[in-house]
Formats: structure tokens, C-alpha cells, sequence
């Protein structure tokens, strides 16, 4: 295998293809040959890097999270525990935009994961998606915790209460509403950090 297939350079073009052929059509299903085509590398080399779908698919997610959900902010002690993770929340939830936007991403999730019967590949492309999303808000609790800011407890269940109601929120934006969405969403972000917070589960 050439050496500059295998270098980190042909990683990075791997990478940046996947994720434009995502970002193109979340339902996208990946696969070896299309994504090595995009990036223009072999399927070798694809393989070096990425042995198998499921660990191509999590590096697309991490590296889309870390993005859009950026890390460092977790770590700025200048700012109360609280408001940090509400803010890293706040940051995932921005993915789903408000209003149309928010129906038409939505209505692709409904498209392609809901509507049609799943199948192997559908099933493996949204559980990727579940859990960098649950990975992301896991980390964001241990370094809570390693802070003293979190009770000792179960960081997983917790998370994956956050990432419950963040759903529940990114559905709201899509659906009419009478009240203000920020009045609303601001309060519920609240409850939900306060009671994870106070809590031992």
C-alpha cells in the first residue's frame, strides 16, 4: 500500500468526503467504494483507516459534533458548572435549527429512519448518530464530576436523559407553538441540568 495512502493526509480527505456525502443526505449509507471514490483514495486504504463501517460512520459524527459542539467550553472554569453544560446542550440543540428548518430535519429523520421498514444499515446509521451524541454529553459529565460539580452516580443514565430531552426540544422546534420556544426551552435546559446536578441516579 502506498505510503502516502496510509499517511494522515489521506485520512483527513477520507474524513472531509464522508462528511460532506452526511451532510449532503444524513440517510447516506457510507458506503467504502463511494466514500474512497470522494476522497480519491483506494478502498485499501479507506479500510486502513477505517476497518470497519460502524468506526467510519462514529469518526464522521465525532468530528461533525466536534464542530458544531465544541469541547473546550466544558472546561472554562470561569463560568459556573451549570451555565457550562446548559450552553454545551444549547450547542446541540442548535443543529436543529427552528421552524422550517427544524420541520425539514425532521422530516428527513421521519424519511429515512421512521417511514421505511429498517433495515441493518438505516438501524446502523442512526444508532452511530445515538451515540456520539450520548458520548459527547457523557464527557461533558465527567469533567463535571471530576470537578466536584457532580455527584457520583451513573453518568450514562444521566445522559441519556439529557439527550432525551434535548430530542424532545428539537421536536418542539419543529411543531406550531403559542408560547415564546426560548421561554420555553431556556426553562426546561434548566430543570434538566438542575435535576442531574442534584442528583445521585
Amino acid at each position: 500500500m502506498a505510503e502516502q495512502e496510509t499517511g494522515t493526509g489521506s485520512r483527513d480527505r477520507i474524513l472531509r468526503a464522508a462528511m460532506a456525502m452526511f451532510g449532503e443526505n444524513q440517510g447516506a449509507r457510507l458506503s467504502v467504494r463511494a466514500v474512497a471514490a470522494r476522497a480519491g483514495v483506494s478502498t485499501g486504504s479507506l479500510r486502513y483507516h477505517f476497518p470497519t463501517q460502524r468506526v467510519l460512520q462514529d469518526a464522521v459524527l465525532a468530528g461533525i459534533y466536534d464542530v458544531i459542539a465544541p469541547d473546550d467550553r466544558i472546561h472554562d472554569r470561569s463560568t459556573p458548572a451549570r451555565d457550562r453544560l446548559i450552553d454545551c446542550l444549547r450547542q446541540v440543540l442548535a443543529l436543529a435549527g427552528v421552524g422550517e428548518q427544524a420541520r425539514a430535519g425532521w422530516g428527513e429523520i421521519f424519511r429515512t429512519y421512521i417511514e421505511p421498514e429498517p433495515t441493518e444499515e438505516s438501524r446502523a446509521a442512526y444508532l452511530s448518530i445515538e451515540r456520539e451524541a450520548q458520548r459527547r454529553v457523557e464527557y461533558w459529565l465527567t469533567v463535571l464530576r471530576s470537578e466536584g460539580a457532580l455527584a457520583e452516580g451513573d453518568d450514562s443514565r444521566r445522559a441519556r436523559f439529557l439527550v432525551t430531552v434535548l430530542n424532545g426540544l428539537s421536536i418542539a422546534r419543529a411543531l406550531p407553538s403559542e408560547e415564546s420556544i426560548l421561554a420555553t426551552e431556556t426553562e426546561t435546559l434548566h430543570a434538566a441540568v438542575d435535576h442531574v446536578l442534584g442528583s445521585r441516579f
